[in-house]
């Protein structure tokens, strides 16, 4: 088998050369510069510990290679192909003999093995998750490795386990994998690491002799010949070092930066790319916890979503470029497209059906004070964020609030204290997000079931806890046809919605990308968005247009 996609066929053929998203012509050369912020004390990106360096996913290929312009398909890299039954409960890896670590040696299924084996014991806990579905581990000969899955396992698993970083058993197996690693690695990637200054800089350089280079995930990929992530205490001081030049690109999350903080750049040689794309994004909200009064009562939480004044805050804070968030699934096909969020004539209307739904849950007006009509107790609550962007919002819902006589104190809490009563359910509203893809799976029953909703450090932040929604979002990852998975999708979105758990904030629906004019790229968008690894540097002699 040539490649597997999670649900239906695979787009590509081994008779194609390229994707359809690149320039197979590409040229090769030049050295960016991009922007970390923070720091960096580990050269192992698949360890617990420490901080890892940015950009190591470069160094470390995979057993097969996904693609952005399908939801969810594996194509060959160091697997030249794969064996996999019809229920999907193994997967035999057929490893290509040209594959090789940056030092010549080759790549066999003993690496393979002792790669499942490291993370399975001791890799990231998502991969100790994942890779323990493994109930037998099979090597065949030195270029062919089996895995038969035991209980547990679904439609997915061998897509997790075709994404499996290939290790060194030579270099790693005298060394201790759950410390942080400043040693540089012996990777098998299209880059090598070059040089690496802890916390600092780190520099990539390309492999001009790798393998891989032609194959189909590759071809017109890479291009760059040396890429430097240089860190930076925060943003500000990187857009400060972007605007005079020092970094050659940069992604812009911030609309109010993009629309104010880029005037006049373009005399400087800086190019604002807006890249419309096609991928669920961030579901993020003011996220009710319903494990708390009165956020168990559904009229009280509608109300408060009526009371966000979105339209109001879409055209002041975010230069009418965003869109309310109206799905689990935002700007992609797996919304459901049926659902139709009331329309109200103005937002005076809107606080007046909120106030409404208060009185018909038993809070009512007194002295200007939402109350409780049996016990008097007020109606206020605190919400925690964690951006000065949220905070930003929050204020403006305040106001909205207060005409209902709600009081809402707003908490701005540091990265650790936040993450700590996020991870224990210890807040009344948080601001937080989901992150789907346009091939959900095993995650779904991690962010809304009833095993979730109990499960401390889990991500079913708000509590849902509702047999219809176990049922849809354990039987998505068992679709066998895209079909089948949009209308699964388009269920569990439409119950989710009706629930009235967050407050939607916004979303974009397109890449947000500043760089210097020296650099290229395809003007094809994948599904997925931008993929800056198709990128390359326009030279003197030879500067092909972006086609």
């Amino acid at each position: 088998m040539f490649g597997i996609a999670m649900n239906g066929a695979p787009k590509y053929t081994p008779q194609d050369t390229h994707l359809d998203y690149v320039n197979p012509d590409a040229p090769k050369g030049g050295h960016i510069k991009i922007a970390a912020i923070g720091s960096f004390d580990n050269l192992n990106p698949f360890s617990i510990k420490g901080v890892p360096a940015e950009g190591l996913e470069l160094i470390n290929d995979r057993l097969m290679r996904r693609v952005w312009d399908e939801p969810f398909t594996m194509y060959p890299l160091i697997a030249q192909s794969i064996d996999v039954p019809e229920d999907r409960s193994s997967i035999t890896f057929h490893l290509d003999p040209r594959a090789r670590f940056h030092d010549g040696s080759p790549i066999t299924a003993d690496d393979v093995q002792f790669s499942f084996e490291t993370l399975r014991d001791h890799g990231r806990p998502n991969m100790q998750r994942i890779y323990k579905l493994a109930k037998d581990v099979k090597v065949q000969d030195k270029h062919t490795i089996t895995f038969t899955f035991g209980e547990g396992y679904n439609r997915e698993t061998v897509m997790i386990f075709a994404l499996m970083p290939v290790l060194s058993k030579t270099w790693w197996k005298d060394r201790n994998f759950e410390e942080t690693l400043t040693d540089i690695p012996l990777g098998s990637g299209p880059y090598k690491i070059k040089k690496s200054e802890t916390g600092r800089a780190i520099t990539y350089e390309r492999v001009h002799d790798y393998w891989a280079k032609d194959l189909l995930a590759n071809k017109g990929q890479y291009n760059f010949d040396e890429i430097t992530y240089d860190y930076y205490r925060d943003d500000t001081i990187a857009l400060e070092a972007f605007k005079k030049g020092d970094l050659s690109w940069r992604r812009e999350y911030d609309i109010s930066k993009w629309e104010s903080a880029y005037d006049g750049l373009e005399q400087s040689g800086i190019v604002k790319l807006e890249a419309p794309h096609q991928r669920p994004e961030r579901t993020h909200g003011f996220i009710f916890n319903m494990r708390r009064a009165p956020f168990d009562n559904i009229d009280v939480r509608k109300a408060l979503v009526l009371a966000f004044d979105a339209d109001w805050i879409g055209k002041n804070i975010f230069y009418g470029k965003v869109k309310q968030i109206d799905s689990i699934f935002p700007n992609s096909i797996l919304a459901d497209p049926d659902r139709k969020a009331p329309d109200y004539p103005s937002f005076r209307h809107q606080l007046k059906a909120a106030g409404d739904l208060l009185n018909r849950a038993g809070w009512i007006i007194q002295n200007g004070q939402r109350v409780n009509k049996d016990t008097g107790k007020p109606l206020s609550f605190e919400l925690l964020v964690s951006t000065p962007q949220e905070e930003k919002v929050a204020l403006t819902y305040k106001q909205s609030l207060a005409k209902l006589g709600v009081d809402m104190t707003i908490r701005r809490l540091d990265s650790a204290t936040f993450t700590e009563r996020k991870m224990s359910y210890a807040y009344d509203v948080i601001a937080m997000y989901w992150q789907n893809s346009l091939s959900p799976g095993t995650e779904q029953m991690v962010y809304w079931s009833c095993d979730a909703a109990h499960k401390k450090g889990s991500f079913n932040y708000a509590g849902i806890c509702d047999p219809a929604v176990d049922k849809l979002a354990a039987s998505i990852a068992s679709a066998t046809t895209y079909d089948d998975l949009k209308t699964i999708a388009h269920k569990l979105d439409h119950i989710l919605m009706a629930k009235y758990f967050f407050v939607p904030l916004f979303y974009k629906g397109a890449d947000y990308i500043a760089l210097q004019n020296s650099i290229a790229h395809p003007d094809k968008t994948p599904i997925y968005g931008i993929v800056t690894e198709s990128w390359w540097q326009k030279s003197a002699k030879n500067q092909p247009q972006n086609k």
